[in-house]
């Protein structure tokens, strides 16, 4: 089975077992299962359930991960809120 692919794709190409690239390197379809399953697990190690939640992830605007409080302990203690 030979199909050259278009657009985004453009330059790659499949070519019997193989999905070969622009500058000519092949990839059997076990490598590729490899590849994927090997992404798959990195982001569930990272916390994401699939690539779009990652991405999604990744183009929110970031939140501060820590809040700091200041608080001055002996108004704390003289005001009796620690007893409470």
């Amino acid at each position: 089975m030979n199909l050259d692919f278009e657009d985004e794709w453009y330059g790659w190409r499949l070519r019997g077992r193989h999905l070969v690239s622009e500058d000519g390197q092949r990839m059997t379809i076990e490598r590729l299962r490899g590849l994927m399953w090997r992404d798959k697990m990195e982001l569930r190690r990272a916390g994401f359930a699939s690539r779009r939640a990652a991405e999604l992830a990744r183009a929110a605007p970031s939140r501060p991960l820590v809040k700091v409080l200041v608080i001055d302990l002996g108004e704390y203690r003289h005001r009796g809120v620690a007893a409470s």
